[in-house]
């Protein structure tokens, strides 16, 4: 009775305590070495956790590069790399990639799309143009997406299987208890057995993990109850722990030649994993073990503090450097260029500012947003201004460029005209028109000017070779006026006004008709023959309205069948030209009622009343046709009359 109550008594010294089990499972108990080898600090417990946190492995795990300064293309090679490594080890810098390189993106569709709106495009006609690198990017990421999906279905397989070969052993643990016919040390292999096989299997479903282990270490306290293990077959078992915690500890020892801390820290925490799953050793050597183990753990912990420290002075370090670039670069920015060598000398500096920056490494992850922020922004802004500046100087080039191929087209055009006094003041004011033009484009100045030299130089051609050869026909124009005078002046004029008028006519005609003489003559021989045919005129007795009133009858009756349409166009012309002489008129009259008394003012006067007089005439004149045109209607309206009266009869 007695022995059987000191089995009873190492039995449930063996079992764990429930609420050792919970506090495992929460990984939140702390109990003292005599009590439970297992037992951890506080400070080695949040080690333990922090490890058993996924999210928080692997962010330890990966390094922390600064994708912050990398272009699209540099992000998508960055990419490519990553996916060379195991999926599940890549998690936090393929985000960081992602989300910088949508950053981009949108700056490179924000800025497409502004150009589409400054060319005149309608903003609901904007179609995104392809984009090779975006959708290279895209089909990456989709390649990770399915792997990690792949890995994570494959994982959950791999639980539920786990937990399937979990469910099994807890079974088989069962029905070990319920077996009658087992003798103590064939139920202790088997039991041990089926802890090494636990042991061995890997991670279950999360949500069926507590009840699997409080389900598993029920039955293992049921098995203790029922065999009522002895105190050697447990110093047996605390032997066997022992030992493997001995393994443990020169595990340990060993991570701290590691010369990766990263490697290290994970390989502790893996090694602290499985010091938990190993039971109690004896009570006089629990606090031995335990002190290794922790001094080994204690010198990795110290190393990857100091790792983090001398990382985080480093970043500090690291920080400072930016910020003196940002200060640079706020120096740089803080006056607007005002030259075209300036902006360029500006954007240089920056540039060279922004390769210094990519040679820094990363700064603390608190800040680092923050200052890529400012820095970035003070370049897009100097880029921003400058496209604005050099944007107003190409809109500035580009109306010069259209002032001047306006002024080539007016001085094509005027070469290609005889009035030479006219167009040779407008060809000169043109030539000035051109200097007071600022620049244009270098692309397109040479050619203009070019263009706009060859019309000017054209026309003067032109008009030197034209003055060349009526220096060689005036001689003969003016002994032809000679002969045309000498002609009038014999010519015998008879009783018949219509044969005289027409006389006169023909005279004026060939007159006209004519070239240029000398300039020394024109103005006598002018003055002559008007004086000759104004003498003839009184001498018949025919004023010079009632001649050309004659010569419009003479119009009219040649105008033969179109005589209706020629009377229309004619008609609607003499009212135009009427309203037009009576509006100026008007305006000439009213003109001189500002003009104030003076030696000046009076002789402005007399060029108005000169004028005057001479539109009135004009009116009269212009009135006398209409009235012919009345005339000639009238008359074909009855000669239409009686041609219809003779067809009916």
């Amino acid at each position: 009775m007695e022995e059987t109550n000191e089995m009873q008594s190492a039995a449930n010294e063996a079992l764990p305590n429930p609420e050792n089990v919970a506090a495992e499972q929460t990984e939140t108990a702390t109990t003292t070495p005599e009590t439970n080898e297992t037992s951890e600090t506080p400070e080695s417990q949040a080690n333990a956790t922090e490890t058993e946190n996924p999210q928080t492995e692997a962010a330890e795990s990966e390094p922390e590069p600064d994708y912050s300064a990398y272009t699209r293309e540099e992000l998508v090679e960055a990419m490519k790399v990553l996916m060379n490594e195991e999926v599940q080890k890549i998690k936090n810098r393929v985000a960081a990639v992602r989300t910088r390189f949508n950053e981009l993106n949108r700056e490179v569709q924000n800025t497409a799309f502004e150009k589409f709106i400054a060319d005149g495009g309608n903003k609901d006609d904007y179609q995104p143009e392809a984009d090779a690198v975006a959708e290279e990017m895209h089909q990456l990421h989709d390649q990770y997406r399915a792997a990690r999906q792949k890995y994570q279905e494959e994982q959950e397989q791999l639980k539920q299987r786990n937990l399937e070969a979990k469910q099994a052993l807890i079974e088989e643990m069962r029905q070990l208890i319920d077996s009658e016919e087992e003798q103590v040390r064939t139920a202790m292999d088997k039991f041990n057995g089926i802890q090494e096989r636990w042991k061995a299997i890997g991670e279950v479903p999360r949500e069926q993990m507590n009840d699997l282990w409080q389900n598993y270490h029920f039955q293992i306290e049921q098995f203790f109850n029922k065999l009522k293990i002895n105190r050697e077959l447990r110093a047996l078992d605390q032997k066997r722990n022992l030992e493997e915690k001995i393994k443990l500890c020169e595990s340990a020892e060993e991570l701290i030649m590691e010369p990766s801390v990263t490697k290290a820290f994970k390989g502790l925490q893996e090694l602290r994993a499985r010091w938990k799953e190993i039971g109690s050793v004896p009570a006089e050597q629990n606090e031995d073990i335990w002190q290794r183990f922790c001094n080994a753990a204690n010198q990795i912990d110290e190393r990857r503090k100091e790792y983090y420290d001398q990382r985080k002075e480093e970043m500090d370090n690291n920080l400072l450097a930016k910020q003196a670039l940002i200060d640079k670069a706020t120096e740089l920015t803080e006056k607007r260029p005002e030259t075209t060598k300036e902006w360029n000398d500006t954007t240089t500096a920056l540039d060279e500012l922004l390769k210094v920056w990519k040679t820094i490494g990363p700064v603390p992850r608190e800040v680092n947003e923050e200052i890529w922020t400012k820095f970035k922004g003070m370049i897009d802004k100097h880029y921003s201004e400058k496209k604005e500046y050099f944007g107003s100087i190409r809109d500035e080039q580009e109306a010069n460029y259209q002032k001047k191929v306006d002024l080539c087209l007016k001085a094509e055009a005027i070469a290609k005209r005889e009035d030479w006094k006219h167009a040779t003041e407008e060809m000169l004011q043109l030539q000035q028109e051109w200097k007071s033009i600022g620049t244009t484009s270098r692309k397109v100045s040479e050619k203009v000017w070019q263009r706009f030299r060859k019309a000017c130089d054209e026309f003067f051609a032109k008009k030197s070779e034209f003055f060349a050869e009526r220096r060689e026909s005036e001689s003969g124009n003016l002994a032809a006026k000679e002969a045309i005078l000498a002609e009038l002046k014999a010519h015998q004029f008879g009783e018949n006004r219509e044969e005289n008028l027409a006389a006169i006519k023909d005279f004026q005609r060939r007159w006209t008709e004519v070239g240029f003489v000398p300039m020394a003559d024109k103005e006598r021989l002018q003055k002559e023959f008007r004086g000759e045919i104004d003498r003839i005129f009184e001498q018949l007795k025919i004023s010079a309205r009632e001649a050309e009133e004659t010569a419009y009858r003479e119009r009219i009756r040649n105008a033969g069948a179109g005589v209706r349409r020629f009377v229309s166009n004619e008609r609607q012309e003499l009212q135009e030209r009427i309203e037009k002489l009576r509006s100026d008129l008007a305006l000439w009259e009213n003109n001189l009622g500002f003009l104030a008394s003076s030696k000046q003012a009076d002789l402005l006067k007399q060029e108005f009343e000169k004028k005057m007089q001479g539109a009135r005439q004009q009116i009269a004149l212009m009135q006398a046709k209409l009235r012919i045109l009345n005339e000639a209607e009238k008359t074909e309206e009855e000669g239409d009359k009686e041609a219809g009266i003779e067809q009916q009869q």
